[in-house]
């Protein structure tokens, strides 16, 4: 990006990171307020879900569209409407009557805060020279990696301090600031060519139809699936078979036109196809991770979630302090052999916490937690500056479209996976333990023994009242147990998902910083 020669790069990589911060912020932060809307609001813990899930629906449909607009508009004047937009949808957000004005404006919410993403890192991409590139990318993996973690402390926090109403209005002076700043800083590059619509560019009404379609679709059944038993549910196969077909038109159609909405022409690159990949395993390991170590820490240890919280922060500096670390030794290793140490390290943190147990302390969990971090930190920073290597400049705002939501449906299917998986499994090993608990076992009926002797000395109840406690003590150790056991397959999963990633990275082209990669 050009910019006047006293304005520092890295005044503009702050300027444009302010706003998508905020941006990824409003994806977790207002998991934690859902039982407070459902109370204020007169609705369910249900159907207040559709929160969430109406501003991921129009975020991902938004995300790959990027490019496409920015071409037509002009970047900045499509970044500063995308700011506008999410800004006065914070404001609507905030002073919603009902649920369905709430759903409605985080719809718009999310239509504006989808082309924040992949607009300001084009704008990185192109501000800073190569070698600086990786430096660009560890201020941008911050915000997109720290968000999530900080979301849903800083949205307790708000609800329990103040109400649910402020998650949503403190965007608007961070906002305003972003686009003071961005009318200020930001200019469009020499090199940017903006596409008129006399020279051929017709607005594709189909293709954004179609892509629109296959976009929410899959979305609600990535996020609506497990509610609803997956295709048991007519409702999630109707959705299912609606984004199938959508989505495969829709490739069908992108590849036929000159100038396509979003261009698939650049998984030609093998590079660039096995960074969408990475980001792909990436997103489903960072969002399924944390969605599933709070529910842990909760509902199986009785942590609170200010407790559980303080478990994941230190996850988040680990990331903090070692972006920019990984910045600099860009600079002299090859980007494959620093994806490796990802890959392997998150890996590994992952199948620590497989080996959980209902007496594991606080210390283990946060260490297992930071070791999983620190993977994250070495694989955001050379999957991006991989990606971009052999991009050219005018198609730097599609890559990182198709690279954000490729992320972000990682993140859903993350979820989606690691929830059901985690239902699945716990059904089998309470399957599997409530086997052993016949009349005919030893170990089960000498328990049984001890605890109605128990119930009859200490409890002052009868003989046939206390056997009746002691089989219901029995039944609930066999669902914790399960549940952990659950919780164990779940993590080893995605730690095996992490190590399969392994083989991949050396089918990248070998990749280095050409010169030193300096954070300032």
């Amino acid at each position: 990006m050009s910019t006047p020669r006293h304005i520092s790069p890295w005044i503009i990589a702050l300027t444009v990171m302010i706003a998508t911060f905020m941006e990824v912020l409003d994806t977790s932060v207002a998991n934690v307020a859902l039982p407070h809307i459902a109370g204020n609001l007169s609705a369910t813990v249900e159907e207040t879900t559709w929160v969430l899930t109406s501003y991921l629906v129009a975020n991902a449909v938004v995300l790959p569209l990027g490019g496409y607009f920015a071409s037509l508009m002009g970047r900045k004047r499509f970044y500063l409407t995308c700011v506008s937009i999410f800004t006065v949808a914070s404001l609507l957000c905030g002073i919603a009557p009902s649920l369905g004005w709430l759903i409605f404006f985080r719809v718009l919410q999310g239509l504006g805060g989808g082309g924040l993403q992949p607009i300001s890192q084009a704008i990185l991409v192109e501000t800073f020279p190569h070698e600086k590139r990786g430096a660009a990318m560890a201020v941008y993996g911050m915000g997109v990696v720290l968000a999530p973690i900080i979301g849903p402390v800083l949205g307790g926090w708000i609800t329990d301090n103040f109400s649910w109403h402020w998650i949503f209005l403190i965007n608007i002076p961070v906002g305003m600031l972003s686009f003071a700043l961005t009318s200020a800083l930001v200019q469009d590059p020499p090199t940017f060519h903006r596409i008129t619509l006399r020279e051929g560019a017709r607005f594709d009404y189909l293709g954004i139809g179609v892509i629109t379609l296959g976009l929410a679709s899959l979305e609600i059944v990535l996020d609506e699936g497990q509610r609803k038993d997956w295709f048991s549910s007519g409702f999630i196969v109707f959705f299912a078979i609606t984004a199938a077909v959508a989505l495969v038109y829709a490739v069908y159609h992108e590849l036929k036109k000159d100038r396509p909405i979003v261009d698939l022409r650049l998984l030609k690159d093998r590079t660039f196809a096995v960074a969408i990949l990475m980001l792909f395993v990436l997103g489903f390991v960072l969002y399924g991770s944390l969605a599933l170590l709070p529910i842990f820490l909760q509902t199986m240890l009785g942590y609170t979630a200010l407790l559980s919280g303080w478990v994941l922060s230190p996850g988040g500096l680990a990331v903090r302090v070692m972006m920019p670390i990984v910045a600099m030794l860009l600079k002299k290793t090859d980007t494959r052999w620093l994806l490796g140490i990802g890959v392997f390290t998150c890996g590994l943190g992952l199948i620590q916490m497989s080996g959980f147990n209902l007496q594991v302390d606080f210390q283990t969990a946060m260490m297992s937690r930071v070791v999983q971090s620190l993977g994250f930190a070495f694989l955001f920073i050379p999957i991006n500056v991989s990606a971009f290597q052999h991009i050219p400049h005018e198609k730097t705002a599609y890559a990182a479209g198709l690279m954000n939501l490729v992320r972000n449906i990682g993140g859903s299917t993350g979820i989606a996976i690691a929830t059901t998986l985690l239902s699945r499994r716990s059904q089998v090993h309470q399957a599997d333990l409530i086997g052993h608990l016949s009349p005919g076992n030893p170990a089960y009926q000498g328990f049984l023994d001890r605890a109605t002797q128990l119930g009859v000395l200490r409890g002052g109840l009868s003989p046939v009242d206390a056997a009746h406690v002691a089989q219901g003590v029995a039944y609930g150790t066999v669902i914790r147990q399960s549940s952990m056991m659950a919780f164990a397959d779940t993590f080893w999963f995605m730690g095996m998902l992490c190590f399969a990633l392994f083989p991949l990275v050396f089918l990248m082209r070998r990749s280095r910083a050409t010169g030193p990669v300096v954070v300032e």
